[in-house]
């Protein structure tokens, strides 16, 4: 589904991304973990179309990118959960749903509210609250509202940057329990996310970033097990 090779992308002439190289198949999920600075977010806005490629080429969905706006990357399947969740706050949490499923709405055979229907159902909560406006929700509730809007574009590949960021324990449960679900509904899942321990429990694979490289990659028990991603990410002082 998604296939990167000798990637570099970066601000200005600073290059972020060092020769990145990685893949995504169709029904998995897979993570990228990493300290703040890695390269993260870099990586996922440069797959969605909203960083310029410096060198290398990304194919998604066998078509390859670089030339290609952002939105022909929403419309083609590829959708990004933004870090900070950067919902519309002024306008209602239908609005912002609706929103989320313009570029699609456009086609043939687009039915807004069996999307609507969709979203619904994997979160109730934003049933309930879909006449309030989208900043009175409460962190978690805003998180969910994203990654609805995300849905509404029908994505084959969902992208997510950071969605446990600032959220209470028990939410950032919730929030796995519903990425794992919609691995199950048919979509693949690309993760970046700080919380390592929570990321890999629920992945198929990893991927490590370091100042822009990926230093280790494999089957995320394998990531889960390995000292040093135990020492540098899950916090455990392994051999003391």
């Amino acid at each position: 589904m998604l296939k990167i090779r000798n990637l570099e992308a970066g601000y200005g002439k600073l290059r972020v991304l060092k020769r990145i190289s990685m893949h995504v198949a169709a029904g998995e999920i897979v993570t990228i973990i990493g300290a703040n600075g890695a390269g993260k977010t870099t990586l996922l806005y440069t797959i969605a179309g909203m960083i310029k490629i410096m060198a290398g080429d990304i194919n998604l969905f066998d078509n390859t990118l670089g030339k290609i706006k952002a939105e022909q990357i929403v419309a083609q399947g590829c959708s990004l959960v933004p870090e900070g969740r950067q919902v519309f706050s002024t306008i209602s949490v239908q609005e912002n749903l609706i929103l989320g499923g313009y570029v699609q709405s456009k086609k043939k055979g687009y039915d807004k509210k069996q999307e609507l229907d969709k979203i619904f159902d994997i979160f109730p909560v934003l049933k309930e609250r879909q006449d309030q406006l989208a900043g009175t929700l409460s962190g978690g509730e805003q998180q969910m509202l994203a990654m609805g809007r995300a849905l509404m574009a029908k994505p084959k590949l969902i992208m997510m940057d950071e969605p446990s960021t600032g959220l209470a324990p028990l939410i950032v449960k919730d929030i796995f329990q519903i990425i794992h679900r919609l691995r199950k509904g048919g979509n693949t899942v690309l993760l970046v996310e700080q919380n390592a321990r929570a990321a890999l429990a629920i992945a198929d694979r990893g991927y490590v970033l370091e100042t822009g490289k990926i230093i280790l990659q494999g089957p995320a028990d394998d990531l889960l097990d390995n000292c040093d991603v135990q020492r540098a990410y899950l916090g455990r002082d392994v051999g003391k």
